[in-house]
């Protein structure tokens, strides 16, 4: 049974109906640890070993936040940018992370159809996800494809309800599944695969 750290950065849950169910229906789960950044750091001083102790005692990493201004709040790359160091996670010495799985679960506010070649956004949100995917490749982690909750503010409590179990079905399998066959998959999202 692989251990999952959730490391969820929102600097405005209390706005976010859809980010708050997510946690809570996935935050009692069995070696799910839900590391909430700025609950944890208020103040954006970062407890880089501490940070680093979890990424070692965890098999999946997946990074929570919401889609803006197509990337992730400022926590997310402070969190990179301190904890991810040289000699740790990179460099001819930065083995730690080597062989562990990383993913992202994002919710936006467009439409999965705006996140098309034809559409407002122009690309898919995997060529948004780039900078992810390459960390993670930079740290000799596996990348899977993201979880995403489209138009999260259009949402009813039904839509967002079933969105909840959808996440917490893929970290159930992530937890107790056989990753091999997702593994650089050419799906775009992670809830085509397991959903």
């Amino acid at each position: 049974m692989r251990k999952i750290l959730i490391l969820f950065a929102h600097p405005m849950l209390h706005k976010s109906r859809v980010n708050q169910q997510l946690i809570k229906t996935v935050q009692g789960l069995k070696n799910v640890t839900v590391n909430n950044l700025y609950e944890q750091y208020p103040d954006f001083f970062i407890d880089v070993r501490h940070e680093q102790d979890l990424l070692l005692a965890h098999d999946v990493i997946i990074w929570h936040h919401p889609f803006y201004w197509y990337s992730a709040p400022a926590m997310i790359k402070e969190w990179f940018d301190l904890v991810l160091e040289h000699g740790f996670a990179y460099g001819r010495d930065g083995n730690a992370l080597e062989g562990k799985t990383a993913m992202t679960c994002i919710t936006t506010g467009g439409r999965d159809q705006t996140y098309q070649s034809n559409g407002l956004n122009r690309f898919p949100i995997r060529d948004f996800l780039l900078p992810f995917n390459q960390s993670a490749h930079l740290c000799k982690m596996d990348y899977l494809p993201p979880f995403v909750v489209h138009g999260a503010h259009l949402l009813d409590e039904m839509a967002i309800a079933e969105r909840c179990k959808n996440y917490k079905c893929v970290l159930e399998f992530l937890r107790d599944g056989d990753l091999s066959g997702v593994r650089n998959s050419k799906e775009a999202y992670m809830n085509q695969l397991i959903t």
